[in-house]
């Protein structure tokens, strides 16, 4: 019966090529809900909000009465640290928390939603800074903390470097001030300067990496004629449209495909499928592939996994780019985030290839805000001399504004000096050494941490399974180490870190640990397992959704 059945599902396959199609997207994608956009937003409406009461919080794995109250005292004496060390911080961030939407979401999902009440409650994190200077951060009551947050991406060479940047920028673009429409003469040299860096035709600018992104998917629907993209699992390319599929997206996807990363199938979706203008690579992946943003508001059980192999990803990328040509599909590089971090020629000189388009932003506009799409000439022509009113129209008010572009010129103008270019001697062994050193002593600690890196951008991993793992960045920020609101998921150090600062982030990090196993938020129950923790899980939001607690 199983072999009559086989044969008539490869029968009904074959007469239906719109069915094997069908079939050969749907493999191509990850199992997890990360690589099943219209699922997940499915699944994301039906969760039911909830918050755990006081017992719930301290006790939600099972573990006994003595636990219990270590971990209460440890809480509050946390919150008391956090509380009297900032007190003009937080209220600052107290009053625009009620009319800046941005702090209500990044507060809210600090931590997983259960525990969100309380910990915004009790565990309160000001959202100001007074000064920068090195690598550290000033709040508003003098207290100075370690920057962990890389700016999202902006700060690669250190936060007094872009201060230059900026200073020049804003001197190089004064005499123009404002006047938009025309260029200022600088933009002449970044243009060059650009297309020598990307090994491509032209260049567009616009004021926003998530704007340049835009872009280039725009260039490459109207050239190819096609309008479906293929991006892949976990990879973030802007929050516009459905480029950012899944929960978070008002909208489900309807002309992307999310695929496997890494994948032979991905590859042949490629080769046989007639409707991709392109395909969008973010190069921050290879540290985590087919994984979502690791924030701390997942870490519902501390199964949380990150590596990174260049080679493996390197020869991943070759296959790409062999594809894309045989296909005709647009090969696009989005290095908004890594771009220059990895090498002065970005992730295509530091992975070997070369993308028909690449976006740029962050650190590139000196520390003004920037986006930046390079390509072949073909791709990057906006009409069609033979059809006059056929246009691809893309401008923007700001666009290659005199101050910013002041700044990028000042950023190129520094990343051509030989002092600069001789940070990147070595970069990949140095912080090679620094990771592993760090988890050396995270191992003899014994705290169940480790981290895994792509080059400065650190991901924090955890060794066992846990309900409390979120609460480290609290304990982080008590011991003067800035994280974005992300949390653990991306400790991202400028390349300024010398190897004294190194030794004091680590010294401060694993006091952050220490205390938190002593306040017994480590303790676990014998036999718990990553899979047991999702199943009481599953079973407690079944429960709320039904009503029955």
């Amino acid at each position: 019966m199983s072999v009559e059945i086989a044969m008539t599902a490869g029968a009904l396959v074959a007469g239906f090529p719109w069915l094997r199609r069908r079939l050969q997207l749907s493999r191509a994608k990850h199992p997890s809900l990360a690589g099943h956009s219209r699922m997940a937003k499915r699944i994301a409406r039906l969760l039911p909000g909830y918050s755990y009461g006081e017992q719930e919080f301290f006790g939600v794995d099972g573990a006994p009465a003595e636990v219990q109250q270590q971990r209460r005292a440890g809480f509050a004496r946390l919150s008391s640290h956090l509380r009297e060390a900032a007190p003009r911080s937080l209220a600052l961030t107290a009053q625009a928390r009620e009319g800046l939407s941005d702090l209500q979401l990044t507060g809210r999902y600090r931590v997983p939603f259960q525990f969100s009440a309380h910990v915004r409650e009790q565990l309160p994190v000001g959202a100001f800074w007074e000064s920068a200077e090195g690598v550290q951060l000033q709040d508003l009551d003098g207290q100075r903390f370690y920057d962990l947050t890389g700016s999202y991406g902006v700060n690669v060479f250190g936060v007094d470097f872009y201060k230059q940047c900026m200073e020049e920028g804003a001197r190089i673009g004064a005499a123009l001030g404002p006047v938009l429409g025309g260029y200022h003469p600088c933009v002449a040299e970044n243009i060059q300067w650009l297309r020598e860096i990307s090994g491509l035709n032209e260049v567009s600018f616009h004021m926003s990496g998530t704007e340049a992104v835009m872009q280039a998917v725009r260039l490459a629907r109207y050239h190819t004629g096609k309008k479906h993209l293929v991006r892949f699992t976990g990879a973030y390319h802007g929050w516009w449209e459905d480029v950012q599929p899944g929960p978070g997206n008002p909208l489900p996807p309807r002309e992307t495909y999310t695929l496997n990363d890494m994948d032979p199938r991905a590859l042949q979706v490629l080769r046989t499928r007639q409707d991709i203008a392109c395909v969008l690579v973010n190069p921050l992946q290879a540290l985590h592939p087919n994984r979502n943003a690791p924030g701390d508001s997942t870490l519902v059980d501390g199964s949380r996994t990150a590596g990174f192999d260049r080679a493996a990803y390197a020869d991943w990328l070759r296959q790409l780019r062999q594809v894309c040509s045989e296909r005709g599909i647009v090969l696009i590089l989005d290095e908004v985030f890594v771009g220059f971090r990895l090498a002065p020629g970005g992730a295509q000189e530091y992975f070997g290839i070369q993308a028909d388009l690449v976006t740029y932003g962050k650190t590139l506009g000196g520390g003004f805000p920037v986006g930046v799409v390079c390509g072949k000439a073909a791709l990057m022509r906006r009409f069609k001399p033979e059809r006059p009113a056929d246009l691809c129209f893309a401008r923007g008010t700001f666009n290659a504004h005199p101050y910013v572009m002041g700044a990028m010129n000042a950023f190129l103008r520094r990343l051509r000096t030989p002092e600069l270019q001789a940070v990147y001697q070595g970069l990949d062994e140095r912080w090679r050494d620094r990771a592993q050193a760090f988890n050396q002593a995270l191992q003899q600690a014994g705290l169940p941490l480790r981290v895994e890196a792509l080059s400065s951008i650190w991901t924090v991993n955890y060794t066992q399974p846990s309900r409390y793992h979120w609460l480290l960045q609290y304990y982080l920020r008590e011991q003067g180490l800035a994280l974005s609101w992300v949390g653990t998921g991306r400790l991202v150090f400028s390349l300024s870190y010398s190897d004294a600062d190194m030794a004091e982030v680590t010294r401060r990090f694993l006091e952050a640990g220490r205390r938190m196993q002593a306040d017994g938020w480590w303790w676990s129950a014998p036999g718990l397992t990553h899979q047991s923790i999702r199943r009481r899980l599953l079973r407690e939001m079944l429960a709320r959704k039904l009503g029955l607690r």
